[in-house]
């Protein structure tokens, strides 16, 4: 992982810089912080480093410490990227998959899609899944990780509480918490299997507590 300085919560980069003064800066700030975002799901933290952040985005190496206070502040901007990127895909599947009604299976498989993401190419989403936890991990350490990350969440939480009662279920806070920690634990114990199967071992514990943590509408 990346080395970050855990700098005190609540520090800003100079404003100058995080604003990009201009259309240009604030173009070429989100073009280090998307060719950031891309090189973390390729590589962990360890592949965000200056250089190769601006050689992806193709800008000089000097716009990253320009646009940037630190390295840190880089890396907390590629994490939000990339979970706007995933609100956004968590979005259109609500969208594509419509009206639910109160189909058990149905919500199971959209819940698990919002929380790991849509089936695709198998690679692809191995290193999406490994890119979401290493992150969850990292912020538990460093502070601007963790403040991006508690903002994301609650846009997730407010996703799932709205599929889960459009179902016909019944939603608390605890309870919700208790349904995501579910399938991040499956999720975490598949990985580390020899033959991971994420996604089939999240969906079964889902399908075994969905009934207890968001009951069904009598």
């Amino acid at each position: 992982m990346a080395r970050m300085s855990a700098l005190p919560p609540g520090v800003p980069a100079n404003p100058a810089r995080a604003s990009g003064a201009t259309p240009k800066g604030e173009r070429r700030r989100h073009a280090l912080a998307c060719a950031a975002a891309d090189l973390l799901v390729e590589g962990g933290f360890d592949a965000v480093r200056h250089r190769a952040v601006a050689t992806r985005a193709r800008l000089p190496l000097a716009s990253t410490t320009y646009y940037f206070e630190s390295l840190d502040d880089l890396i907390a901007c590629a994490v939000e990227v990339l979970g706007n990127r995933e609100l956004e895909v968590m979005r259109g599947r609500i969208v594509e998959r419509g009206d639910l009604g109160h189909d058990l299976e149905s919500t199971v498989d959209l819940v698990v899609d919002l929380l790991i993401g849509p089936e695709d190419g198998l690679d692809e989403a191995h290193e999406r899944l490994v890119a979401r936890y290493e992150r969850f991990i990292a912020s538990a350490r460093h502070p601007q990780l963790r403040e991006v990350q508690l903002r994301l969440r609650a846009q997730i939480d407010d996703l799932l509480t709205d599929v889960l009662r459009r179902s016909g279920r019944i939603v608390h806070e605890q309870q919700l918490r208790r349904l995501v920690a579910v399938v991040d634990g499956a999720v975490v114990g598949a990985l580390g299997e020899v033959d991971p199967e994420p996604r089939a071992m999240a969906r079964s514990m889902l399908l075994e507590v969905i009934d207890v943590v968001a009951p069904a509408h009598r």
